[in-house]
């Protein structure tokens, strides 16, 4: 059975980019780990655009976020001293742990136009490891295994699944995947995660007799094994071990809503480092106060 339908909603980040947030929800705020997901896109953006569009260096604790892109390139630089630009089918994994900053530039885009369409997602760290060393890795060609079977290609992205595992390092037992399939095929969904959903991105699916279209996370019960491409389409298939509760301000996360608060307290203060090649410009502090967060 399908135990929840959460639909994006839509959120400007300024300069005409727009993303569906799906994570967190009112009703369901993690799936497994994951505790963020935006649908990024999609956006046309032409030559000269101007630099609002870009993501400046902001600061992350507590999770690691997943950055994978099905069009465009993005630039990212960070605190570690990582500056890799992102392509399609490829991912940029950032821990964030103990803490980390970077920022996210258009500037293919800007330069000669592109087609921006991506997902990030975040997964939430497990409580002894949400101070480890910050870091970050780029993971392409092999890094991700791939398979073609009856109309579906598939991409891993992390962790576990099908037989395969991708080269990420994770910190709990979990399982993300992208699918290209094709009208009427039919795909696997992985079991043995207590936690599960899927995301059409594009296209529409059916699951269990019924309709999904793009834009729909549909959060699975234990007994759905399997889905079917109405039409082709792109979709994220995504689970794992839940890791407990959460809270989450801004783009912090932590176990500890007094870590949040002293993160906060850091960013303000300017305790955090910028990247080390984008240090000329940054996202303030929100201007509300710290609330006390719902939990994840």
């Amino acid at each position: 059975m399908i135990e929840m339908v959460i639909e994006q909603r839509r959120r400007s980040l300024g300069g005409g980019l727009e993303v569906g947030r799906v994570l967190p929800f009112a009703k369901r705020r993690m799936v497994g780990p994951f505790i963020f997901f935006d649908h990024m896109g999609p956006l046309d953006v032409a030559a000269g655009a101007d630099r609002s569009l870009d993501v400046r260096p902001h600061p992350h604790i507590g999770l690691s976020t997943v950055t994978y892109l099905f069009s465009g390139e993005i630039m990212h630089r960070d605190s570690v001293g990582s500056e890799q630009a992102i392509r399609p089918r490829e991912v940029n994994w950032m821990t964030a742990g103990s803490g980390i900053t970077h920022s996210e530039r258009f500037e293919k885009a800007r330069a000669s136009g592109d087609h921006l369409h991506g997902i990030q997602a975040w997964v939430a760290l497990p409580t002894a490891d949400e101070e480890t060393a910050p870091s970050f890795s780029h993971h392409a060609g092999a890094d991700l295994p791939h398979w073609n079977d009856g109309g579906v290609a598939g991409h891993l992205i992390a962790g576990s699944a099908y037989g395969l595992t991708a080269a990420a390092r994770t910190h709990s037992p979990l399982f993300y995947a992208h699918l290209d399939m094709e009208p009427g095929a039919t795909a696997e969904v992985p079991a043995g995660h207590p936690e599960r959903a899927l995301y059409v991105a594009t296209g529409a699916v059916e699951v269990d007799g019924a309709r999904y279209d793009a834009g729909k996370m549909l959060v699975l019960g234990a007994d759905v094994s399997a889905l079917r491409a109405v039409e082709r389409s792109a979709v994220m298939l995504l689970g794992g071990e839940p890791v407990g509760e959460r809270y989450l301000y801004w783009n912090f996360v932590s176990s500890s809503h007094d870590r949040l608060a002293q993160a906060a307290e850091d960013w303000k203060a300017g305790r955090m480092k910028l990247p080390d090649a984008d240090d000329q410009e940054f996202i303030p502090l929100p201007d509300a106060p710290l609330p006390t967060p719902a939990k994840a």
